[in-house]
């Protein structure tokens, strides 16, 4: 390596702040000796391979599988990257108030959130959106038209929209605005003297409005037995709202959460500052694998310090923090620089991944570590709920029905021409004829474990040329087909749930939604069995 190429890699450690951290001699060459030869491969690559390449695209290849192969957050935006990264990350720009997805190559708003710019406009779930502006979005992807979407609160944009089952468009100008997507859509009593609080998100005043739940609970039912928090599908958020949450059940001047890096002047450890609103209520936390982030910290600290009872199934194990760097020419680089540890000491970072997501080890390779009360609990990836449950899962043709948007579309269907429904506790549905009529009128395919077996061996025994095989499974086939109906059938309750849940959430938003789903789940019913059990509940936090 020439004196001049060592003097600049020095030069580009020490400007880039590298040299905050202790770099020795030996590690200061591998850092110049790699860069050399990756300017050498990159130098003999596009001038010599036999077809032409593009320098962007060589460089990105290689900028993503370094950035890949340390975690799934960690990674590379470029220029034309980052007008979408400002855009949805930037509080000024704001959107109408409605998911959409892609359902028969239409751009379909599949929800709509109320009192939002586009609940206003009377824009419904199901319709199609045509163009945007006059400009035809057919063809186009849905991270693009969410981007054309969102803007300066206050301007308006042209939407066409086809109503569900309309031949005809109708322009609708709506003008964007704040969208205040609730974080607490619904709380109240799943028995006599439990309540019960669901949080989605950790927004902006999360613990503000999950203090005031807890406090109407408390004013309607001054003898409540216990309170049940939602974390369920909670991908978290902000680390404010986690820390304000915990300190709802905990003394002020308690740790949360700490952060620690490799550069130990930016760590961190972040206390309770405020009152408690109760010390003493007992509480039951639900979580699932997609709890994440902040609602490992919520959940990890409360059974940490012995404050609550968690339930459900281990949790998705994201323990990181990230930051962003300003890189040339308008880049950036979002990048891991610390891992939150909470009271007992242990990370609830996962330490394997599969395609982006992290996976469960065995605990024999986790480390263990005490709570307030002694009881053992395990880091290496995700929080352990002391109660765990099955995770709850939908018979496959319900699952089919669902991935192929046939509930959807039959609920577009029903609540065509329905102002409104029963109250949410008294809603039932009851026309399960209906919507297999419906079924059998659509384009549904679904092909059981069975079937795929039974194709896969016809395809064998078709090649081999055992005609009399093939023709005993194509009986066999015929006979699954027939028995396709029953299946609908056998699985009428989980069906019907599912076609309950999404017709309320068209008249009672989100909230409706929630509400609707809490009949007959079992998570809730442990908790609610745990909470008016204190001899139970003691003994799960006392560990004896």
């Amino acid at each position: 390596m020439t004196r001049k190429f060592k003097a600049i890699i020095i030069a580009v450690v020490v400007l880039t702040g590298t040299a905050a951290v202790t770099i020795n001699n030996d590690k200061l060459f591998e850092i110049s000796k790699n860069l050399e030869i990756f300017i050498s491969v990159y130098k003999e690559l596009n001038n010599n391979f036999a077809d032409e390449l593009d320098p962007g695209t060589l460089m990105r290849t290689a900028i993503d599988a370094m950035t890949k192969s340390l975690d799934p957050y960690t990674n590379y935006m470029s220029e034309s990257q980052m007008e979408s990264y400002w855009i949805s990350d930037d509080d000024r720009y704001q959107g109408i108030g409605a998911k959409i997805n892609l359902i028969d190559k239409n751009v379909t708003v599949t929800e709509v959130y109320e009192g939002g710019p586009a609940a206003e406009a009377g824009i419904k779930v199901g319709d199609i959106i045509t163009s945007l502006n006059g400009i035809d979005i057919k063809g186009k992807i849905i991270e693009d038209i969410n981007v054309i979407m969102r803007g300066i609160p206050g301007t308006d944009i042209l939407l066409g929209i086809q109503s569900s089952g309309s031949p005809s468009v109708e322009p609708k100008t709506i003008t964007r605005g704040e969208v205040n997507i609730p974080n607490v859509p619904y709380s109240g009593f799943v028995s006599e003297d439990v309540g019960y609080i669901s949080l989605t998100i950790f927004t902006q005043n999360a613990s503000d409005n999950v203090k005031q739940a807890l406090r109407k609970l408390k004013e309607e039912n001054p003898n409540l037995a216990g309170v049940i928090l939602d974390l369920r599908h909670n991908g978290g958020g902000l680390l404010h709202e986690a820390i304000n949450i915990c300190n709802i059940f905990m003394p002020q001047g308690e740790i949360v959460v700490t952060t620690k890096s490799k550069i130990k002047e930016n760590d961190q450890v972040y206390r309770t500052t405020l009152q408690p609103e109760d010390l003493e209520l007992p509480v039951a936390v639900l979580i699932d694998n997609k709890s994440a982030s902040a609602s490992e910290i919520v959940s990890g600290t409360l059974q940490d310090v012995d404050r609550a009872v968690l339930i459900g199934q281990r949790s998705f194990g994201k323990g990181l923090v990230q930051s962003t760097k300003d890189l040339p020419y308008h880049s950036r680089l979002k990048l891991t620089i610390s891992k939150y540890y909470i009271p007992s000491g242990r990370c609830i970072q996962g330490v394997e991944y599969e395609n982006g997501i992290p996976v469960d080890i065995p605990d024999n390779r986790r480390s263990k570590f005490k709570t307030k009360n002694g009881r053992t609990v395990l880091d290496g990836g995700g929080v352990t709920p002391d109660i765990k449950l099955p995770a709850p899962e939908l018979p496959a043709v319900v699952n089919a029905l669902n991935d192929q948007y046939i509930i959807f579309k039959y609920v577009n269907e029903y609540c065509k021409n329905k102002d409104k429904i029963d109250p949410i506790a008294s809603f039932r549905f009851t026309q399960f004829d209906d919507f297999l009529n419906y079924v059998k009128k659509s384009n549904f395919k679904y092909e059981t474990e069975a079937e795929k077996i039974l194709n896969n061996a016809k395809a064998a025994f078709e090649k081999s040329g055992s005609n009399s095989v093939v023709n005993d499974i194509k009986t066999l086939q015929d006979k699954i087909i027939a028995d396709r109906p029953t299946e609908l059938q056998r699985s009428k309750d989980a069906i019907i749930k599912e076609i309950e849940k999404e017709i309320v959430s068209r008249y009672y938003y989100q909230k409706g939604k929630i509400h609707q789903a809490l009949d007959n789940d079992p998570e809730i019913s442990e908790a609610v069995a745990v909470l008016k059990d204190t001899n139970r509940y003691k003994k799960i936090l006392s560990g004896k």
